[in-house]
């Protein structure tokens, strides 16, 4: 239970945590003050919009319409992995749910309950997030909205000291709810849990250092030959741990330094989230799709 950070706070949580912001408008001050409370602050909560197009789904976040009054969340997650700061406060996003999960959010609890009662309203404890898809099973999740849901999520738990458990789904608390649909939301918080285990925040430079922020630094690509049977290297272990995280790990067991077919398997289906088919995603790196992966160094 936590007091709700300040659009300064906010801002500055996400860019630590790597995440590519856009300020959209007069997000600072775009909420629904007057119409219920904000915080204390509980936890996250990860929505899909229903909308496609970049531009027309963050001004309905911003403003929404004439049944539901903007702003629609805190933060719209387009395709390209950039989220869009739309609102600062009360936002219209959680509407009513379950009382009882909102007590398993605060306790942490690894199990959440049935969402099948709508008695407490959402609005006052959950940070919204909307990402672009039309919810209907077959819009596709780029690996890069999903590192993008990981990172804007993690970096408010780590905010506020939360762990994973603290970031839920719409389908997990109101009733009749199916967003996000297409991933699951314990994949999601496995990811958001390895995050706030492995990787820590980028750390700014003190204002009025003249330092630009630290930024990560990742380990450049060794070469077409370097993948081949009997090779082993930790470059290899951090490169199936980036696997896992983007989503595209396919590993019983693992990852491990020798290189193997499980991590040529999910080398190949990072290459298909990128966009690559045929021989282009056959499971071997190659430059370009290694520099998107964002391998760090070991």
């Amino acid at each position: 239970m936590s007091a709700p950070l300040s659009a300064d706070q906010l801002l500055k949580a996400l860019r630590a945590e790597g995440v590519k912001v856009v300020e959209y408008k007069s997000w600072r001050t775009n909420n629904r003050e007057g119409h219920g409370a904000w915080g204390p602050v509980n936890g996250v909560m990860i929505h899909h919009t229903v909308t496609a197009g970049t531009a027309t789904s963050v001004e309905l976040c911003y403003a929404g319409h004439s049944a539901l009054p903007g702003p629609l969340c805190h933060g719209v997650i387009d395709k390209e992995g950039t989220v869009h700061l739309v609102g600062n406060g009360r936002a219209n996003h959680a509407g009513l749910g379950d009382g009882d999960v909102l007590r398993a959010v605060i306790a942490e609890a690894a199990d959440l309950p049935a969402d099948n009662e709508a008695d407490t309203d959402g609005n006052t404890h959950f940070y919204g997030f909307e990402a672009i898809n039309l919810g209907d099973g077959k819009d596709p999740w780029p690996a890069a909205q999903l590192l993008a849901i990981e990172r804007a999520a993690a970096a408010i738990c780590r905010a506020h000291g939360w762990d994973e458990q603290s970031v839920i789904g719409h389908l997990e608390w109101q009733p009749g709810k199916i967003d996000p649909r297409g991933f699951t939301m314990d994949s999601m918080r496995g990811r958001i849990a390895d995050r706030l285990e492995d990787e820590p925040p980028i750390t700014p430079a003190p204002a009025g250092a003249g330092k630009p922020a630290t930024a990560p630094t990742y380990e450049p690509f060794p070469g077409a030959g370097f993948f081949k049977a009997g090779r082993t290297s930790p470059i290899i272990t951090a490169m199936g741990k980036r696997l896992k995280a983007v989503g595209c790990g396919r590993y019983k067991v693992g990852p491990g330094p020798a290189w193997g077919e499980a991590d040529r398997q999910s080398y190949a289906a990072f290459q298909r989230s990128l966009g690559y088919s045929g021989d282009a995603a056959d499971g071997y790196p190659g430059p370009d799709s290694w520099a998107k992966l964002h391998v760090p160094n070991v």
